[in-house]
């Protein structure tokens, strides 16, 4: 039975999910109540939610950018297409 090469291994899909919980944390932290006509909440400015959160969601989507760019590892005992039809044509 032949193995079949996939374009992402294991390890990609482990870095996509940890740079997709760092977004989804990033975005927690941008939340919070807002302000009103009635009432205005100064809360909006904070620096938790301009400077922190927007820095934790760009690193999560560059954490991302890595996960999908990772080049899985191949084994010696894994071969190529190219070189598995090589060794073909050669018996």
């Amino acid at each position: 039975m032949e193995k079949k090469n996939f374009a992402f291994d294991k390890m990609n899909f482990i870095l996509l999910a940890i740079g997709m919980a760092i977004v989804v944390i990033g975005f927690i932290l941008m939340s919070g109540s807002g302000s009103n006509e009635e009432a205005f909440n100064p809360e909006i400015f904070s620096a938790r939610r301009i400077k922190v959160a927007p820095i934790v969601c760009f690193a999560g989507f560059a954490f991302i950018v890595y996960g999908i760019m990772h080049k899985p590892k191949t084994t010696e005992n894994e071969s190529t297409p190219t070189q598995a039809e090589e060794n073909k044509e050669q018996q």
